[in-house]
């Protein structure tokens, strides 16, 4: 039997309801999140990005602004201009959009960014408040895979988790999520003896490891519940094999996840699409997270 689909866009859209009630509350009692975004040069996909945020922000209550700061910024200068947005009384959130431009040390000022208003949880400080199971400000990435496993609706405590990716802002934060919801993870990575004899114990299976379609039905524990991290551009393969061209002559991509999903979802009991599943859902944790650095902002 083929498993059900966990739809992202569905569990977003009840998240996104319940924050629009949220948001009209706090600004009556005057409070307004307003999110920073902060962009160094001109970047194509960063700038279709922003504008996403843009939209998903206003929809829901957020002001959004964004500070364009000239390419050959150097890092001193952005370094000084995101100080001057943590003693910014009016901004209650700040994102600093990738990539930066080369010479500036992407982690060194991104760990800059107060950590009340730090609403993609990668200051070092909200990492380790995540330690001790304060869950407020975390990866949005992270916390999204999370969301999706607990709207399946399944007792968690105790499921064996294997999480495949230890990167700092999903495969971690994931481990450390899981545990805090009684679950029993297991971090995989390139150094794992026998992956697939991991990953075939796994009740919940979370795959970050960014390798398209790495992960083939056959590792996978007839009825576990898979969520795919992974968003990998490959091209499309007609059925002997070959590129499918498009209509200019050069090989049709297409998107697809870490997880093999055409043989996957005929042994998991629920697995998430490649687009449509942990997509959605990040975005709408970084809205939650707008929402959560200002009631920190404020004592709420």
């Amino acid at each position: 039997m083929s498993a059900i689909i966990i739809d992202g866009e569905s569990v977003a859209g009840k998240i996104r309801t319940q924050l629009i009630e949220e948001i009209n509350a706090l600004k009556k009692k005057g409070f307004c999140p307003h999110l920073k975004a902060v962009q160094v040069g001109e970047n194509a996909s960063s700038r279709l990005y922003v504008q996403n945020q843009q939209k998903q922000c206003e929809a829901i209550g957020i002001k959004y602004t964004l500070d364009e700061l000239p390419a050959d910024t150097k890092e001193a200068a952005l370094v000084e201009h995101i100080k001057k947005l943590n003693n910014d009384t009016q901004v209650t959130g700040i994102i600093l959009q990738m990539p930066l431009p080369e010479g500036i040390d992407a982690k060194r000022v991104q760990t800059l960014i107060a950590p009340h208003k730090d609403v993609e949880g990668m200051n070092p400080a909200n990492m380790g408040e995540l330690v001790y199971g304060n869950t407020r400000l975390v990866p949005c990435t992270a916390m999204a895979a999370v969301e999706l496993v607990k709207s399946v609706g399944i007792e968690i405590r105790g499921k064996e988790t294997i999480i495949v990716g230890r990167s700092a802002i999903v495969g971690k934060p994931v481990s450390l999520l899981m545990l805090d919801l009684s679950a029993t993870p297991t971090v995989c990575h390139s150094g794992t003896k026998d992956l697939p004899a991991q990953t075939r114990k796994a009740d919940i299976l979370i795959a970050a490891v960014g390798k398209a379609e790495m992960i083939k039905g056959d590792m996978i524990k007839p009825g576990a519940i898979v969520i795919d991290v992974g968003i990998n551009r490959i091209k499309e393969l007609d059925a002997q094999g070959n590129p499918v061209l498009n209509v200019n002559g050069k090989p049709k991509m297409k998107t697809v996840g870490d997880v093999e999903f055409t043989k996957a979802k005929e042994v998991a009991s629920y697995i998430t699409p490649v687009p449509g599943g942990v997509g959605p859902v990040t975005v709408v944790m970084l809205l939650r997270n707008t929402v959560e650095a200002l009631k920190m902002s404020a004592n709420l």
